[in-house]
């Protein structure tokens, strides 16, 4: 299949501003490299910002055909955060579910409680899904068919965190 690249750039003139952008984002986005609505990703002034509020975001630039899509997403950096947060744990806790016959524990569902800003984030399996044993086996399986990848990606951001002074 031939690979082509989306020439449009991120536009400006939204709400969302960018500031920091990869504008190739299409190229890069995991199995659908080259052949994906994501087209960029951003790092800039939030789209809800008030006068005299500033607070950054995080955004994924889609595309419905010829235009910029509604499915847009923005984020506030620590959201941003804490979704990597949560699935650096998910992905530790899965590449030992081995122990389990159904992948987690159904009588101790709790993953971890990880402390955050005087309280904690409870990372727990979802036993509210009615598939969840399902849903757990597919999501193992996904994490070890795209383990290469999202290593590397790991991989870099651990380097990055470490240049910060975040990890040891």
């Amino acid at each position: 299949m031939e690979q082509t690249q989306d020439t449009r750039r991120i536009p400006t003139h939204l709400k969302h501003k960018p500031v920091v952008a990869v504008q190739n984002y299409g190229n890069l986005d995991g199995r659908q490299a080259y052949h994906t609505d994501t087209q960029g990703l951003s790092i800039g002034l939030a789209q809800w910002n008030a006068h005299g509020k500033t607070d950054i975001s995080a955004k994924v630039w889609r595309t419905a055909g010829d235009r910029w899509s509604r499915l847009c997403e923005e984020l506030p950096i620590h959201r941003l955060l804490d979704l990597c947060i949560l699935f650096c744990r998910t992905k530790q806790f899965f590449g030992d579910s081995y122990r389990f016959p159904k992948g987690y524990d159904p009588a101790n569902t709790q993953i971890d409680r990880i402390g955050l800003q005087g309280d904690a984030m409870t990372v727990e399996i979802c036993t509210d899904n009615e598939f969840i044993d399902d849903d757990v086996r597919l999501l193992v399986d996904a994490l070890a068919k795209d383990d290469e990848m999202l290593s590397e990606r790991l991989r870099v951001l651990g380097r990055l965190l470490q240049d910060l002074g975040y990890a040891g």
